[in-house]
């Protein structure tokens, strides 16, 4: 498990190499990479109802 003393050293580190400005930007980056994988997952779990339930009405 990753403690608290090796979360700040990362975070050390990426501020040295990054600097301060660039941060946020690479921070909100990241937040739509984790957004549209988050989507991307959702429509998957969506599309197999939605076959399902077509299945479905065929049987009738």
């Amino acid at each position: 498990m990753i403690g608290t003393k090796e979360i700040l050293l990362i975070l050390l580190v990426v501020l040295l190499l990054f600097g301060g400005k660039k941060i946020p930007e690479l921070m909100r980056g990241m937040g739509k990479g984790v957004k549209s994988f988050k989507e991307g997952l959702d429509g998957i779990e969506e599309k197999p109802s939605e076959t399902t339930s077509k299945t479905e009405e065929e049987k009738r």
